[in-house]
């Protein structure tokens, strides 16, 4: 489970987020929609009120200060509560996509939560609001924090765990990750990697590409600066070892390699990091 983890880690690399509606509604007597299937994420955050959900084949009555995750592609159905006051709720739609799938393809987590700081919680909420429909530089980059910031606090308090239909998905790309950490200090070529897989190479340039955003080489320099910082920053060990063990035969061109990743020749990330 630990390596599934790590390599959806990989994923959220490239993670992309994209808010498509946010507001502040009080809900009406005709607030309903039945058996519909969208193809974006919901949350509710309710503040007031009552109402009814249905996600899948589960029903569900939230209530004031619990946050409700509704799924993309995942039958859905809303509806207010008869003779009772409506929801007076804050609410949004969006994507979050990790590779070529929505995050919440990924993952299972529960459907609500129970804030743990509603204050801050409906801060995020007015602010998301206020920004959406702005479409300047700041406000753009602001939208998608303050989302980020939302999904993370959901995630922080729930079970996190990989869906049944996604784990043999799930199972290739661990084994990339897992054979990717287990020999960064070798000179490993695409063919390699490909037959770990028992994929062609071609395919597996092209499905590597799919799943983590960026070509194989890309992802396994990413992967050799990583552990470089690490055994710069937590161990004794020479730069000439280090580039030994992050596949680098010639500590010249480790150095090179390195300051081109970071932005530092290996001896000043340690002396400005450890």
């Amino acid at each position: 489970m630990k390596n599934e983890e790590h390599a959806l880690a990989d994923l959220l690399q490239n993670l992309q987020i994209n808010v498509t509606s946010a507001h502040r509604t009080q809900c009406n007597e005709y607030w309903e929609d039945l058996d519909y299937t969208p193809e974006y994420n919901k949350l509710y955050f309710i503040e007031e009120g009552e109402g009814w959900l249905k996600i899948g084949d589960k029903e569900f009555h939230p209530k004031p200060g619990q946050l409700c995750l509704m799924p993309a592609y995942v039958k859905q159905s809303y509806s207010t509560v008869t003779d009772r006051k409506p929801f007076l709720k804050y609410w949004c739609h969006f994507t979050v996509t990790a590779g070529p799938f929505d995050l919440f393809q990924w993952i299972g987590v529960p459907f609500f939560i129970d804030v743990e700081d509603t204050e801050r919680m409906t801060e995020l909420f007015a602010q998301l609001t206020a920004l959406h429909g702005s479409h300047s530089l700041v406000s753009v980059l602001q939208e998608k924090s303050i989302m980020l910031e939302i999904i993370s606090r959901y995630l922080g308090q729930v079970p996190v765990r990989i869906l049944k239909h996604r784990s043999e998905e799930m199972d290739r790309l661990t084994v990339i990750h897992d054979y990717v950490e287990n020999h960064l200090h070798t000179s490993m070529s695409i063919d390699e990697m490909a037959a770990a897989l028992h994929l062609h190479p071609n395919y597996f340039i092209a499905y590597f590409r799919k799943h983590f955003g960026i070509p194989p080489a890309k992802y396994v320099n990413r992967k050799r600066a990583e552990r470089a910082k690490l055994l710069l920053t937590t161990t004794s060990l020479s730069v000439k070892e280090i580039a030994e063990r992050t596949g680098f035969v010639d500590t010249n061109h480790f150095t090179k390699f390195f300051r081109k990743e970071s932005g530092h020749s290996p001896t000043e990330f340690r002396s400005l990091y450890a």
